[in-house]
């Protein structure tokens, strides 16, 4: 399907659609911000007494009218019986006493009647200290697999891929932004393993590149080079991207509320690493090497003119 299909000759297409996506995931941070969650702002916790044993899911679907259905639900460690409580600990965003009162009803009206037993303020897990030593060493792996990629292949390669794995974060971070999705602990974790993947992804296109570039006719242009390896290597790329949409759709479509935010990163970020590696890092790699030669041959050229003028003008005189 792909064998003949000439990717570089479309770069224009690919940088100006990454461009925009880009510049919309910008705007959409600035403007809208990110929804941080319990484990960033801090929250409040409510323990509600049933009169009937219920389950976790039972409770989160009484909370799905406050737009709570979110919230960490665990049973409480005495009269729980099996997978089913008369006591449940909720765990949610900051809310006022009014609020509280609110759900505590809504939660009876759907599940059955309940009492509020406790109702506390909590600080959040994850505090600024946090925040700032994951973004350092967010900050750290890039300077490594930049200063990896740079030993193991060249600095323009590094560059390239590090370029693609920008785009696909600000991607997750635009979506995230623009729909005012939650961001707490489990989306960090996401964030990471889509690095990782873009990573990879990046890694096997640039190794078959620099084997084809000791096997290529020197007449070839980076551009047929960039092209074959994409075409050695697409189908692999195509195989991993499905297995691995397949397992985390069936976790965003089927699994729990809790993990439906983070498996929607890792379905976003692959889709976006896939393309990215293959469109955006490549035709990327391929433009800066095509100008550093245009560069050179015009240099080359000129001072070839200088030195023929040069000769010119002494036999003249």
């Amino acid at each position: 399907m792909f064998n003949n299909f000439d990717f570089i000759s479309k770069r224009k297409i690919w940088f100006s659609f990454s461009g925009i996506l880009i510049v919309l995931s910008i705007i959409s941070i600035v403007t809208f911000g990110f929804n941080w969650g319990i484990d960033f702002t801090g929250g409040t916790i409510l323990e509600l007494g049933f009169g009937k044993p219920v389950t976790v899911e039972q409770v989160r679907d009484g909370l799905r009218k406050d737009g709570l259905e979110t919230a960490v639900i665990q049973l409480s460690s005495k009269n729980v019986q099996g997978e089913s409580g008369d006591d449940v600990i909720i765990r949610t965003k900051n809310l006022s006493p009014e609020e509280a009162q609110t759900v505590v009803s809504d939660v009876s009206s759907e599940v059955g009647q309940t009492e509020l037993k406790r109702m506390e303020t909590v600080g959040a897990v994850i505090g600024s200290e946090v925040t700032k030593n994951t973004l350092l060493n967010v900050l750290i792996s890039f300077g490594a697999m930049i200063l990896y990629m740079s030993i193991r292949f060249e600095h323009r390669i590094a560059l390239s891929a590090i370029v693609a794995i920008t785009h696909d974060i600000l991607m997750v971070l635009g979506i995230f932004a623009f729909f005012h999705l939650e961001v707490d602990a489990s989306f960090l974790a996401a964030i990471l393993t889509v690095l990782g993947y873009s990573m990879n992804e990046s890694v096997v296109i640039f190794d078959r590149i620099r084997e084809a570039m000791h096997t290529h006719k020197r007449t070839d242009s980076y551009a047929v080079l960039a092209n074959d390896s994409i075409h050695q290597t697409i189908r692999r790329s195509l195989y991993t991207l499905t297995t691995t949409l397949f397992c985390v759709a069936s976790l965003y479509f089927f699994g729990g509320d809790t993990t439906k935010n983070f498996a929607l990163v890792m379905l976003i970020g692959f889709i976006s690493g896939a393309y990215s590696s293959v469109c955006v890092a490549t035709s990327i790699w391929v433009t800066w090497n095509e100008h550093i030669s245009s560069d050179r041959n015009r240099k080359a050229k000129e001072t070839k003119e200088a030195k023929t003028g040069k000769k010119l003008k002494a036999a003249k005189a």
